[in-house]
């Protein structure tokens, strides 16, 4: 009998050395999604698209630090305006940017706390991710608006861009992709990733149609979109929106959480996010 195992160790050795190499291999999905935050940086190291860190003229004295990715297609691209989460300008943020223009979008990411850091820097100038919450907390509306203004009228003038413009913002900047949208014309359509809705007033100045991504375990936020669907639904607009069971605040950047549901989610609503840009371009 011990000499049975004996002759079966090689052919057990093999087997679980398969069963190793197929847990390390990437799904084959994988690329078809932006990539969680711990895969960030590596994905805009092996990224083979053009991106580029631009500085908008502001105020004077300000420059509002911007990145741009751009597709590689023939004609010209519809800009896809985006706005980070309370945690800034990451490379997570600046890799999903990277994932749209493999879409086909030209994706512009502005950093909207610019010159409020350390020595008028923005997010890349702050020691902890505390302090970067600390500054966008207090961003008023406002401010955050105009900034969103001065970069949009810049990348739709980018001589590769068609003129057309989409939001898309994520936590603390889905809530501004929606509230942008009710206070500003011209835009094709408005993505929400987990962000809280606006108020009733602002609601009723919606001309554009609207998309909301959320998970089903974030009770904060998801308190906001019912009563937000019931009044836009009352005044004939378009407001678009799913809750995924079991994932949480910020499930596309923390993909590896909550034992699959935040994995599952972000598998759902790229590419629903995906076909509600196109359809409105």
């Amino acid at each position: 009998m011990r000499k049975a195992n004996n002759l079966l160790a090689p052919f057990v050795m093999v087997f679980f050395s398969a069963m190793l190499i197929a847990q390390e291999k990437p799904s084959p999905t994988a690329a078809l999604f932006p990539p969680g935050e711990e895969n960030a940086r590596a994905a805009l190291d092996k990224s083979p698209r053009h991106g580029e860190w631009v500085n908008i003229y502001y105020d004077g004295k300000t420059f509002l630090r911007t990145w741009i990715v751009y597709p590689e297609r023939k004609d010209r691209a519809p800009v896809v305006l985006m706005i980070h989460e309370i945690f800034g300008l990451s490379d997570w943020m600046r890799s999903v940017a990277d994932q749209l223009a493999k879409e086909g979008f030209i994706a512009v990411a502005p950093d909207l706390i610019s010159g409020f850091g350390p020595n008028g820097g923005g997010t890349a100038s702050v020691s902890s991710r505390d302090s970067v919450v600390m500054l966008i907390r207090n961003l008023s509306p406002e401010e955050a608006d105009k900034r969103l203004d001065f970069v949009r009228s810049f990348a739709i003038r980018l001589p590769s861009a068609n003129g057309e413009c989409a939001t898309v913002g994520f936590c603390w900047g889905g809530g501004r992709s929606f509230d942008y949208a009710c206070n500003r014309p011209g835009l094709k359509s408005a993505i929400v990733y987990y962000g809280t809705s606006p108020d009733s007033i602002d609601l009723a100045k919606l001309n554009v149609p609207v998309l909301g991504l959320y998970g089903g375990d974030d009770a904060r936020v998801g308190a906001t979109v019912e009563p937000a669907s019931l009044q836009l639904k009352r005044l004939g607009k378009t407001f678009e929106y799913e809750m995924f069971d079991g994932a949480g605040h910020g499930f596309l950047r923390a993909q590896s959480e909550r034992d699959g549901a935040n994995l599952r989610a972000t598998e759902k609503a790229w590419p629903k996010m995906l076909a509600f840009l196109r359809k409105y371009f």
